[in-house]
């Protein structure tokens, strides 16, 4: 099962305005995290076309936090890849989900 590890810092730009005086990582910032993730692991060209059929934010992530994402890569549906993510503090899950590349069925 691979995994990566990220830490978003203090000054991202996404911060500035989610939330003012409580900053917390947006959720798409840590999907984008994910989709990073899922090309360092895949060794050809992903489609650029993307679905979430499941997601659920469970914790939030604030900045200067390390966190790890684990991906399992599941069987592929005709010309789509379907992976199985979570994002974790530890052992605890602040995210979760799956994503499937390639165009809607």
């Amino acid at each position: 099962m691979p995994s990566t590890s990220f830490v978003i810092p203090a000054d991202h730009p996404c911060l500035a305005g989610h939330f003012p005086g409580r900053p917390l990582v947006p959720g798409v910032v840590m999907l984008d995290r994910v989709l990073e993730a899922i090309q360092a692991a895949c060794p050809q060209p992903l489609p650029a076309t993307w679905r979430l059929p499941q997601v659920k934010f469970l914790q939030p992530l604030l900045p200067g936090e390390p966190a790890t994402i684990e991906l399992v890569p599941m069987a592929s549906l005709k010309d789509a890849l379907r992976w199985r993510f979570k994002v974790l503090r530890g052992a605890e899950v602040l995210a979760s989900g799956e994503l499937v590349a390639g165009p809607a069925p």
